[in-house]
């Protein structure tokens, strides 16, 4: 289906977070980029960045129907560990219905996805470094392309789910929102006080990086977020192949969280039954909820 395997397991060995503080914007991200307008200097395909000396990759995706005055979202798509951004822009072995998590087709031509290629195939973003590229990155499409810069967005599954949330703690005032998929603290958390709409996917059967570590992630913004406490939120037993979805209560208008458990186990996909897998790129309800979360009435303001 995508090509993840035994490639997860690499996870074991990342512990603990950055301590280094990242310089950041003060204020949150709004408007139209200075790209708006003009006849577009960005295409779709491999781009290349230098950024604090080392030569980086993304791939990017324009969308087809491209108009110069629409200012379109920006949905960032970060790799597992060993994973490639051809594998996230491609959709793997499933391929185009799981280009960009599902994005690409969900999105329907109304988005500018992104997939960014990490150092060693990972995310260990030491002292910062891929959160300085990922502010390049952002800064490069503004100038290139028509973005409204209130609309951005990263998601991610495991590695990349940690890397998702890195930037949701260090860059919460240009991101829109976030979705962490079976994630854990691996690329560290700097800042981590602001709030950002946050939408939590994991399995409770997860044997890599476990969902109690997931819940406290979320829990961060729960906080931040001024929303009441999701301890005690239902999640579905081992065995059920089902999932269960929960909005947390209280929360600033604008900054929701949502917390989906599933049945499985360290997948980027999950599947309900009658699903043969309950990791299904062809069947995973995970694409129409998280472009469902994102596009929501209280996130179309800044």
């Amino acid at each position: 289906m995508y090509l993840v395997g035994s490639l997860l397991l690499g996870l074991a060995y990342l512990t603990g977070a950055l301590s280094t503080m990242i310089p950041g914007p003060h204020t949150r991200a709004t408007g139209r980029s200075p790209g708006c307008g003009s006849a577009p200097t960005i295409t779709s395909g491999v781009k290349s960045l230098t950024v604090n000396g080392k030569q980086r990759q993304f791939t990017i995706r324009v969308p087809r129907n491209y108009q110069k005055d629409n200012g379109y979202k920006v949905i960032i798509g970060l790799h597992w560990v060993g994973g490639t951004m051809d594998q996230v822009a491609g959709g793997g072995t499933t391929g185009e219905p799981w280009a960009y998590y599902g994005m690409q087709k969900m999105a329907n031509e109304s988005a500018i996805l992104v997939a960014p290629q990490g150092l060693n195939n990972g995310w260990a973003n030491s002292g910062g470094e891929d959160i300085l590229f990922i502010d390049a990155i952002n800064k490069y499409i503004d100038s290139g392309l028509c973005v409204n810069q209130a609309q951005r967005f990263s998601m991610g599954f495991s590695y990349g789910a940690a890397m998702t949330y890195a930037i949701a703690c260090a860059r919460a005032k240009d991101f829109r929102a976030v979705t962490v998929i079976a994630g854990g603290q691996l690329s560290g958390c700097s800042g981590g006080n602001v709030p950002v709409a946050y939408f939590g996917i994991h399995g409770v059967s997860d044997g890599t990086l476990n969902i109690a570590g997931g819940r406290t992630m979320r829990d961060r913004f729960v906080k931040n977020n001024g929303c009441a406490s999701m301890a005690g939120a239902p999640e579905p037993r081992a065995g059920s192949r089902t999932h269960m979805t929960t909005a947390a209560t209280g929360c600033k208008p604008g900054y929701p969280v949502l917390w989906a458990a599933h049945d499985g186990g360290h997948g980027p996909a999950p599947a309900d039954a009658p699903a043969p897998s309950s990791d299904d790129g062809l069947r995973t309800w995970m694409p129409a909820a998280v472009w469902a979360f994102y596009t929501q009435a209280q996130l179309a303001s800044s």
